[in-house]
């Protein structure tokens, strides 16, 4: 796992990449089925519940993350792109259970994060192995202190586990 340098606009937003001893498709499928997300799409000690999902182009989704020690994180978000089996484009706002936009600073949340945030996976075959980049518009630096940054390396090791 490392971080990849990105062009300069972006270069200080969330990159991540991750090599998955598994072939891209069953990668990309682990990103699309709920009830393979419902066993890997949470940090270490939490669990996911979706109240709606509908992976397709302008699809939506509604979860929740259970966390034992920080509380319930409801968010929802839009499918933006799908390319099967080499990208998605989602975004990511933080909700109330009934799908309602909320402040993430109301949640308790940094002052700096931002209201949506914009997710581009995108999935390369690597001689049956899979290369995932995940890009997510936020300071890369902010994400690190809320806890953000190190969640998705814990999910993308449960979905190591799973695959």
């Amino acid at each position: 796992m490392k971080i990849q340098p990105q062009d300069k606009s972006t270069q200080n937003e969330v990159h991540i990449t991750h090599i998955f001893d598994a072939d891209r498709k069953l990668v990309f499928d682990a990103w699309t089925d709920p009830k393979q997300l419902e066993k890997w799409y949470a940090p270490v000690g939490c669990s996911i519940n979706f109240a709606s999902i509908n992976v397709r182009e302008s699809g939506q989704f509604h979860s929740c993350i259970y966390n034992p020690e920080h509380g319930n994180c409801w968010c929802k978000g839009t499918y933006l792109e799908i390319t099967v089996p080499e990208k998605i484009v989602f975004t990511m706002q933080v909700t109330d259970e009934n799908g309602k936009d909320v402040n993430p600073i109301d949640m308790g949340m940094d002052t700096n994060w931002p209201a949506i945030t914009k997710v581009t996976l995108t999935f390369e075959d690597l001689d049956g192995k899979t290369k995932l980049t995940l890009h997510q518009t936020v300071s890369e630096s902010l994400a690190k202190t809320t806890g953000a940054y190190p969640s998705w390396i814990q999910m993308f090791n449960r979905l190591n586990e799973m695959l």
